[in-house]
This record gives structure tokens, sequence and C-alpha cells, in this order.
């Protein structure tokens, strides 16, 4: 049976010049209709994390989250998944700064613009949606309010407001921004996700 994740493994090989024959296959298999492209790994966490919460299997429904590794690999993606190439509707998810590089990639790709912008990023919008105190007790669920502390206790953290302290905190170890997107989303419990995340999945 096909997997998503050798999906996805194809299809970062086809974006780095291999063939593709095999993403095509397991496009097909898969019975793929839509692809989400995503700028990183945290922002895939936090997707999966809500179909998850919303009790849905996106792979059964045809769609394959992508993480592109950084959005100026959005025209390259999207070429390769879109109408010039496997002929997938295209929809994401990106940063304000990045909205450009979205744009003009749906547009090469002869696809209708369809992605959510978050105003900074997503870990700003998860922030906002759960208040920075929720957010902290997050961290301390994570055994992590002696980092926390050691990281607010920095001179350049002196002044700034916690939400940004808090986002930048998510920034400042390998993986953690991949964990905190899935944990700050469950931590949402029965509340709403922040909009360009709940429109994401409302639109697929």
């Amino acid at each position: 049976m096909a997997d998503m994740d050798a999906f996805r493994d194809e299809i970062a090989r086809w974006a780095a010049g291999g063939a593709p024959d095999t993403a095509a296959e397991l496009a097909a298999d898969l019975g793929l209709r839509t692809a989400v492209l995503l700028e990183g790994p945290s922002d895939l966490a936090a997707v999966e994390a809500l179909a998850a919460r919303e009790d849905r299997d996106l792979t059964a429904e045809g769609v394959a989250v992508v993480s592109m590794g950084g959005a100026m690999s959005v025209g390259r993606f999207a070429g390769l998944l879109g109408p010039p190439g496997l002929g997938l509707r295209l929809t994401g998810l990106c940063d304000a700064r990045e909205e450009p590089f979205y744009a003009r990639g749906w547009q090469r790709a002869g696809a209708v613009r369809d992605f959510q912008v978050c105003v900074a990023d997503l870990e700003d919008e998860m922030i906002r949606a759960l208040g920075p105190e929720r957010v902290e007790e997050v961290i301390g669920a994570e055994d992590e309010l002696r980092p926390w502390q050691t990281f607010l206790a920095q001179p350049a953290q002196h002044g700034r407001p916690r939400h940004q302290q808090l986002r930048r905190f998510l920034s400042t170890k390998k993986g953690r921004k991949i964990r905190y997107g899935s944990l700050l989303v469950q931590a949402l419990d029965g509340g709403r996700p922040p909009a360009p995340l709940a429109g994401l999945l409302a639109g697929l």
C-alpha cells in the first residue's frame, strides 16, 4: 500500500532533480487530489495535529501535506505538484513576509491563488490564540521551565513583550519548533485555532 511518507520523500527527490515517475505512481496509488504546501516541519506538525483533533484522515481524503524546507522552494514545489506537474489542486500556509514568494509560485504554476497567510508566522498565531500564560503552562508541562527562565535572563530579552519572548524561545533549540507545533495545537483544548490554520483545514 502506498505510504504518505514515501510520497513526501519522492517529492523531495524530484525537487532536487530526480525523476518524477515514482512520485506520480504514489500520487495515483494514494488517490491524491490536493497538495498543501508548507514552509517547514513545524507547520506540518501543527496541521497534522489539528487534523487529528478534528478526527480527519487527510491521506484518506486525498490530501498530501508537504514541508518544502523553506518558502524559497515554493515555485519549484508548486510546479511539480500543481497543474504543470501532477495536476493537484494547490493550497498552503505561509508567513506574511513570504507571501510574495507564494503568490509568484502559484502564478507561475497556473494555479488559482489559494493559501492562508499568518500575521507573522504560525508560532505567533498560536501564542496569540492561546495567550502567553497558557503557552508557559505548556512549556512547564514539557519540563522546560529551567531553560525558559535561563532564556528570560538573557540581556537581549529584558523589556521585550512576553509574546515576543515566547516566539523567540520556540526557535532557540533544534527540534523545539516542530515539537511545539503539535503541542500548542493540542493545548487549544476546545478552543478555536488561529484563523489561518482553521481556514486551511476548512478548505480541504
